[in-house]
């Protein structure tokens, strides 16, 4: 029992821990429902633990347990496939960025060399 109301505390943190908004989640509503919908399953599983072999039977999977597991596996890969496209888009901005960066400043170099060119000398005496 102990362990029980531990793992449902601990679930229940981890979900709202990555339900917070950051400010740059551009799919956060969709995020929140599946979380929302993990926490339950991960509660209701904690409190009724013979559910889930029910569940798995039901499926035609042996054991809660391999359930489990195979929907850990999935939801790795969708970690990663999404983490990967995220990455792929966040190297294309700061490619994005580092151009308009490179031109602004050859632009202003390019001002400033050219002003430098119209004004007058300085005049020296030979002394």
């Amino acid at each position: 029992m102990l362990i029980q109301i531990i793992l449902v505390i601990g679930v229940i943190a981890v979900g709202i821990f990555f339900t917070r908004p950051t400010g740059s989640d551009s799919h956060l509503a969709l995020r929140r429902l599946f979380l929302g919908a993990f926490v339950i399953v991960a509660i209701l599983s904690i409190i009724f633990p013979t559910w889930l072999t029910w569940f798995a039977n039901l499926i035609g999977v042996g054991r809660g347990a391999d359930l489990l597991l195979y929907a850990l596996v999935l939801a790795f890969l969708v970690f990663v496939s999404t983490t990967y496209r995220r990455n792929v888009q966040v190297n294309r901005r700061i490619t994005r960025l580092a151009r308009q960066i490179t031109l602004a400043t050859a632009a202003i170099d390019n001002v400033e060399a050219s002003d430098d060119s119209t004004r007058p000398s300085p005049k020296t005496d030979g002394s």
